[in-house]
Parts: structure tokens; C-alpha cells; sequence
């Protein structure tokens, strides 16, 4: 811990004697929403990347909280563990999945990334560290930082639960036709003795609920890291197997399916790219390359094509499922639409700033691409009808991407009373934005 408590000493003299603003330095960043570019003096908190100790015999990992995960997976596997949801892409860090919100195929049984941590060290916007546990005298932080994107502090290091992995998982694929149906059979499998669980909709009458079993041994090992693309093998296959790395990040070669956009899902530019630039840390920095130099906008301006960025995750209540995957492919078009099933939630523990009404069973819906505007709606059309539509439902949204929620509006949907509660106590001095300043406006 000697190195650790150097870093913090360093992060914290250098916060306190920052001037004005300050947001974190990272080498990689799953957001897609632009903040100013003098969004404040950037605190370099690189070096907090660090697995600490995995201790597989009580099923815990102790990690600093700009570790990504794929170094974390690494560590854990290399002890015959994994924690216990593992969001889908190698460049999220723990920290951000804990203060943003994170999710992956383990979440039915598992929760949120944030449901496994057992204490925090967050620095705090004054530079002081504190140390944050479920039942001490910082527990109103320990609840509040899921949700909280570095508004009330920055998450240092935590400690988490990790569960025992087998080398391989077997996976299969189940073709639906109708979403009560599919969405009957997620509720059952969810109910079920299966390790994972998510699903894939192509079309109104073409969906596919996957699931996995931990195993020990198997006939093969499919490879989606180069020539070959998973969600394409999902139409294609009605049984599957991976070993336990490459299913963590079946995803990540083609950024489920949004590389595309990218055409390297063509055969000759996979094998011009190769293995390694196969991967969603390559895809965001064209990305972000992209957004710094205006290319695409500056086609569709050329050729007056109107379109919107509809880029979003979404927890629906599992009764509410089917009629928001309805809504969705009738009004927004998108295709195709992960779904992942979110349950095992603690009745005992409420996290105020992401609430999943009661503990129920959720859906994710992500969708992530750009939807025709030919009729030339104002700027949000779409992503305001997704809002709306979520919260008629009951559900409730990641906050990663665009926003359009008036001020009200938001913090009645993001418990503002327990949130300004939190900024008055560890940030009096409003050093950092304000949760909708940063997720709405992009301050």
C-alpha cells in the first residue's frame, strides 16, 4: 500500500492547490458527451491503475480506481476468479463503472458493478480522502457516489467481490419472434441456474435470448478477436463456446456491432488492421478524432443530410419490456438493440442517485447509432422521445450520453434532494459542477 498512499498524497496536494475547475486526465473515456474543452484544469490520476491484491480464498479484489478492466479481469483470472459483473468493453475502469453505472451479462444475478463494493477511498473536491464503508460515518457517500460521474469526488481505490470462474463458457443461442414471448422466457431464465444471461434483437419478429454456463471442459473454442464477428455468430449458431477471457470480451472486438460505422467489419480491412487495433479503445480514438475535426458533420452538411446521435442505455422494468421494445423499433429504428436483464439487488442497500424502483427485475436496452432526421426535427427529437417514453415506464437512464431533460425534470428522476444533501456536505464549496451541469448541459 506504500505506493497507493504516495499517489494519494500527491493527487491530494495537487487538488488543493488547483485554481478553478477540475476534471480527471484519462487515457480513455466511454463517454459520449462532449464537455467544453476548458471544462476546467485537468487532475492527472493515470497512475491510480493499479490491481492491489486479489485474494481469491475470500472471493475479494482490491484495486485503484483507474484500473481498467481489462487489467483487472487479467489479475482475477489469473486467480481463478472474476468480480462479479464485468461491464463490456476492456477501456471502462472500476471507478467509472462505479461512479457511472455499468452493466454486463452477469447483472441478472449480480447487480450493478457498484452493488459488489464493500468500502471506498474517494478524494474529495477540497483534497481530503476519505474513506467510505456501507455502515460508517461516510455511508451517505459510500450510496451516493453510483451515479455521481466525479460530482461529489473521485473514486481512489476500492474493494469488491469476485466469484470463481471455470476455463470455458458454453453458450446458447435462442431464436424468438414475439417480444412477450422473448421477454417471458428472460424472466424464467433469469430464475434459472445459468451464469449469464443477455439477448439480441434484430428485428420485431427476430430476437435472441443468449445464455451461459461456466464448464470445465469443451469440444472447441470459437475466436472472435480477428476475422470472425460474434454477434454475427448469434443468427448463426444455435450453441457456442469461448474460453472465460475471450466471452468477457466477446463484445469488444467490434464494439458489439457499432464498428461497422468504421467498415471493419470487412474482411479486408480486418486483415489490414490485424488483432490488436481490433478493439474499442482503437474505435474511440477515431471517434474522438472524428468529433475534434468535424469530418462527418461536414459530409452531411455537404450532401444536407439530417441526422441525430441517438446513443443510449436504458433499465425498463421487465413487465414494461416489451411494450418500450415495441415503442423503440416503431419510432426510433435502431437495429440491432442489446438487452441485459438486471436483478439481485440487496433490499438493504439503496443507491439514491440510481434507484431501480423496489429491486425488481430490469431490462437494459443499449442502442448506439445515428437515426435519419429528414423531416429536419430540432436537435434531440429523438433522444427526448426515448426520455419521455422511459420514464412513463418507470424506468430510468445511464447518464453517459446526451441528455434533454429540463432542470425539474431531472432531479426528480435523479432524487435532487438527496443528491444536494451529498454536494452540501462533501463539496460546500460547489468546486466541482453539479451532476446536471455535467450530464445535461456539459459544463
Amino acid at each position: 500500500m506504500t505506493s497507493y498512499e504516495a499517489k494519494v498524497r500527491a493527487l491530494s496536494q495537487a487538488l488543493r492547490t488547483a485554481d478553478g475547475d477540475v476534471r480527471l486526465a484519462k487515457s480513455t473515456s466511454n463517454l459520449f458527451r462532449d464537455r467544453r474543452r476548458d471544462a476546467g484544469r485537468r487532475l492527472d490520476v493515470s497512475g491510480m491503475n493499479e490491481v492491489l491484491a486479489v485474494d481469491s480464498a475470500r472471493q475479494l479484489v482490491t484495486v485503484e480506481g483507474m484500473t481498467t478492466y481489462e487489467k483487472l479481469a487479467d489479475a482475477c483470472l489469473a486467480k481463478q476468479c472474476m468480480p462479479l459483473v464485468v461491464p463490456q468493453l476492456k477501456s471502462i475502469t472500476i471507478g467509472g463503472a462505479v461512479s457511472g453505472i455499468g452493466i454486463e451479462s452477469s447483472s441478472f444475478r449480480n447487480g450493478l458493478p457498484h452493488e459488489s463494493v464493500l468500502d471506498l477511498d474517494v478524494l474529495l473536491p477540497d483534497g481530503e480522502v476519505v474513506h467510505c464503508t456501507p455502515d460508517n460515518e461516510h455511508a451517505d457517500l459510500f450510496f451516493g457516489i453510483p451515479n455521481s460521474y466525479g460530482t461529489l469526488g473521485y473514486v481512489l481505490k476500492l474493494t469488491a467481490r469476485t466469484q470463481p470462474v471455470k476455463p470455458f463458457v458454453a453458450l446458447e443461442h435462442r431464436r424468438f419472434g414475439d417480444f412477450d414471448e422473448y421477454f417471458a422466457a428472460v424472466g424464467e431464465t433469469c430464475r434459472s441456474d445459468v451464469d449469464f444471461v443477455d439477448g439480441t434483437i434484430f428485428d420485431v419478429n427476430e430476437m435472441y435470448l443468449t445464455t451461459g454456463r461456466f464448464v470445465e471442459h469443451a469440444p472447441y473454442a470459437s475466436d472472435y478477436t480477428w476475422l470472425k464477428i460474434y454477434y454475427r455468430s448469434i443468427r448463426e449458431r444455435r450453441e457456442d463456446f469461448l474460453g472465460v477471457r475471450d466471452y468477457l470480451w466477446r463484445w469488444d472486438t467490434d464494439w458489439f456491432w457499432c464498428s461497422k460505422n468504421l467498415y471493419v467489419q470487412n474482411l479486408p480491412m480486418r486483415l489490414l488492421l490485424g488483432r490488436r487495433r481490433l478493439n474499442s479503445i482503437t474505435y474511440q480514438k477515431v471517434m474522438r478524432w472524428n468529433t475534434r475535426v468535424g469530418l462527418t458533420a461536414s459530409l452531411n452538411r455537404l450532401v444536407d443530410r439530417r441526422t441525430e446521435s441517438v446513443i443510449q442505455d436504458v433499465d425498463i422494468p421487465i413487465e414494461n419490456a416489451a411494450a418500450f421494445a415495441r415503442f423503440f423499433c416503431e419510432e426510433i429504428g435502431i437495429r440491432p438493440v442489446w438487452t441485459c436483464p438486471i436483478g439481485g439487488h440487496d433490499p438493504a442497500r439503496h443507491y439514491p442517485l440510481y434507484p431501480l424502483g423496489g429491486g425488481g427485475l430490469f431490462v437494459n436496452f443499449g442502442f448506439w447509432d445515428v437515426v435519419p432526421n429528414p423531416d429536419k426535427h430540432p436537435p434531440g427529437h429523438f433522444n427526448r422521445l426515448v426520455e419521455d417514453k422511459v420514464s412513463e415506464l418507470g424506468g430510468i437512464k445511464s447518464l453517459y450520453s446526451d441528455s434533454y431533460y429540463d432542470e425539474d425534470t431531472f432531479w426528480s428522476l435523479y432524487d435532487g434532494e438527496a443528491y444536494f444533501a451529498l454536494k452540501r456536505r462533501y463539496d460546500p464549496g460547489g468546486r466541482l459542477r453539479n451532476l446536471y451541469e455535467k450530464c445535461v448541459l456539459r459544463q
